[in-house]
């Protein structure tokens, strides 16, 4: 029921058996947790263990759906409301701990008011019916339309266009999926796929992941669609979807991906997850995404002949290392975005300089010259500077891709490759399927090297110049009036 009863409307209440008078509960309004670069996502006062979300798709890609997401989370503060992120769809009830709750949307938040207050400890069940709507301009992040259905492109704060959430990396859960859908579409989801069912016209497909995920990193996948299954490393399941008719075409790539996974595995280690897999996109979306356990891709990478074929298979490796730098390992704020681009792009290089003779050195030394004018741009790699206005992606600029690679170069360089190894290797270990900062980083890499590099890594993540590289004297950097952006890729 929405905020319009008897407690949003009265502005006192009379307690009359003390003779106190107290004030009525103010206005809705919009919280967060105070994220430097995006301030209003997030929700204080719990934490989401699960999300539970139905989806029923009638095979109309512009129109919204019907949708219900359960979310069982813990309280961990008192809270008189509840916050969750959400925007682009119609709230038509909500329940909480299984009894009909007031609601009301506020800016881009849907706030909640139980029928009584809750206390920290306390385990909290939220119910909302509500639609999930795939309209809107291109690139605003959530749905994206592809030329038979849909995929999800969350990152970096669309995951509210979708369902209502605490759309924020740092507070990780554990999603269910069910979708229902015509059934000669086929249904794809995070995690392994549970069952299936039919009924009539329509078919529903259930999924589940068996590690916690970040919101921006939710997909689903709808439409006419083959699932190509073969074995990884260690008879790891990858199953790739892509458009039934591409099956042939998109085989040759598809192939690669044991092999990627082996390469990233002797390089940090066991991959974190259930399944992987390539999810082919015919839709044009400007970037890649490392959507946990099915990675986002759009169908003309691989068509294109323009890209030349060492750059795609890096790519994809990109979006692998990801599942490790990002996805297990994620970020604590969006300021420790360079952590996961960096590294990405640190392992893309490396693939490139070993299996198509792409060196390292001339990349990071390229990127070396371009650093002062993309820390000029985009702010230092650790403080970024703020999105553009109703361009969220725009977060996504050179500095955080090869101008953070770099760092990693730099800091290999000063502490010697072994140390660099051990080093990512303790970082996705320790940190595994958990978050983590810039400031732990530092604190990991001075424990690995064993001396204090708080100091050397200080100019290399926050400073507005960019430091001598060691080993490297002669590198100098300028400051063209513009930086070039590489390919997206995210």
């Amino acid at each position: 029921m929405p905020l319009t009863s008897r407690r949003l409307r009265a502005a006192l209440v009379v307690t009359a058996s003390a003779g106190l008078i107290a004030a009525a509960l103010p206005s809705p309004e919009p919280l967060g947790i105070g994220d430097r670069l995006f301030p209003h996502l997030g929700n204080p006062g719990y934490d989401v263990l699960a999300y539970d979300i139905a989806l029923t798709y009638k095979g109309d890609n512009s129109k919204p759906m019907d949708a219900l997401t359960k979310i069982d989370a813990r309280v961990t503060g008192p809270l008189d409301r509840v916050n969750l992120d959400f925007t682009h769809g119609t709230v038509r009830a909500v329940e909480v701990n299984g009894l009909p709750a007031e609601f009301a949307m506020s800016g881009e938040d849907l706030v909640i008011e139980p029928v009584r207050a809750l206390d920290a400890g306390e385990r909290l069940s939220i119910s909302v019916t509500h639609t999930s709507d795939p309209s809107g301009p291109k690139g605003s992040g959530g749905w994206v339309r592809t030329a038979d259905g849909l995929v999800m492109a969350n990152q970096a704060d669309a995951g509210r266009r979708v369902f209502p959430c605490n759309d924020h990396p740092s507070d990780k859960a554990y999603f269910t999926f069910r979708v229902t859908a015509p059934e000669d579409l086929t249904a794809v989801a995070n995690g392994s796929r549970v069952a299936t069912a039919l009924a009539g016209a329509t078919r529903t497909w259930l999924y589940r992941g068996s590690e916690p995920m970040a919101t921006e990193l939710a997909q689903v996948s709808i439409g006419r669609s083959a699932v190509v299954h073969r074995t990884g490393p260690h008879g790891l399941p990858v199953r790739d979807v892509v458009p039934v008719a591409d099956r042939d075409l998109l085989e040759p790539w598809l192939r690669k991906t044991p092999g990627h996974l082996e390469w990233m595995e002797r390089q940090v280690g066991r991959y974190p997850f259930e399944t992987y897999g390539v999810l082919v996109a015919d839709a044009d979306t400007g970037f890649e995404l490392e959507t946990q356990t099915l990675s986002l891709f759009e169908r003309s990478v691989f068509t294109r002949s323009a890209l030349p074929k060492w750059y795609v298979d890096s790519v994809m490796v990109h979006e692998l290392a990801h599942h490790w730098f990002g996805n297990s390992v994620s970020p604590r704020t969006w300021s420790d975005l360079w952590l996961n681009e960096g590294h990405a792009t640190w392992y893309e290089a490396m693939y490139a300089e070993e299996t198509a003779e792409q060196p390292l050195e001339r990349r990071m030394r390229a990127a070396y010259t371009a650093s002062d004018g993309w820390r000029a741009a985009g702010g230092p790699p650790a403080t970024p500077k703020a999105p553009a206005p109703g361009q969220q992606i725009s977060l996504f600029r050179p500095i955080v891709y090869d101008g953070s690679a770099l760092v990693l170069y730099a800091l290999r360089q000063e502490i010697g490759k072994d140390a660099f190894q051990r080093l990512e290797r303790r970082w996705v270990t320790d940190h595994a399927h958990g978050t983590a900062g810039t400031e732990d980083f530092v604190r990991l890499a001075s424990e690995v090297a064993g001396r204090d590099l708080t100091a050397f890594l200080k100019g290399w993540l926050y400073g507005e110049r960019t430091p001598a590289m060691p080993g490297h004297p002669d590198w100098r950097s300028k400051a063209p009036a513009e930086a070039q952006a590489p390919a997206a890729e995210h």
